[in-house]
């Protein structure tokens, strides 16, 4: 992959790491694999993991902290979208691509639930281990739910909700109210 940092200044290897797993539930965090920056600012795996998740640490060109956290047999699919992104693919267009290859048995992507994990906030204190104004959401993805699968809306709100459905991209969203 390009570099995603180009020109930012890359945290260390083992503040990334720190960053990147906050986003994971405690007991699930030693375990997890993270992918992250090298110093030359290229993508990178920071650590393998030991159990199912993987986590992206925070891109240090991105204003705040955004960090990832997800199970492993999600990355076929995470991993092209980063893919087309790098070629310029963007938005719906992207998540059609994808979805198409999916479809079309080209993309592997798991038919059961599989959870991924968002933690935002202001800024990270790598010491403390702190995120400042830390804000976390879950999507539980479900390829091909609908909303009669489910019984969930399609409204966004605070309660969860279905996004993308009857598509390989289709996931649950889970969004607590904003402090």
């Amino acid at each position: 992959m390009t570099c995603l940092a180009l020109g930012a200044d890359v945290p260390p290897r083992g503040e990334q790491i720190a960053g990147a797993v906050q986003a994971a539930p405690k007991e699930r965090r030693d375990g997890a694999g993270v992918l992250g920056y090298s110093p030359e600012g290229k993508f990178v795996t920071l650590r393998n993991g030991t159990n199912d998740l993987i986590c992206l640490a925070d891109d240090p060109k991105e204003a705040g902290f955004n960090v990832s956290c997800y199970h492993k047999d999600l990355e076929p699919f995470m991993a092209r979208g980063r893919e087309l992104i790098e070629q310029g693919a963007k938005g719906a267009d992207r998540h059609k691509l994808r979805w198409k290859e999916v479809d079309e048995g080209k993309l592997k992507m798991p038919r059961e639930p599989r959870m991924l994990y968002v933690l935002t906030g202001k800024s990270f204190d790598a010491g403390a281990g702190v995120v400042a104004d830390s804000y976390l959401r879950w999507v539980v993805y479900t390829p091909y739910a609908t909303p009669e699968s489910t019984g969930l809306t399609t409204r966004s709100g605070t309660e969860p909700w279905l996004m993308y459905p009857g598509t390989a991209g289709a996931h649950i969203m889970i969004s607590p109210p904003k402090k």
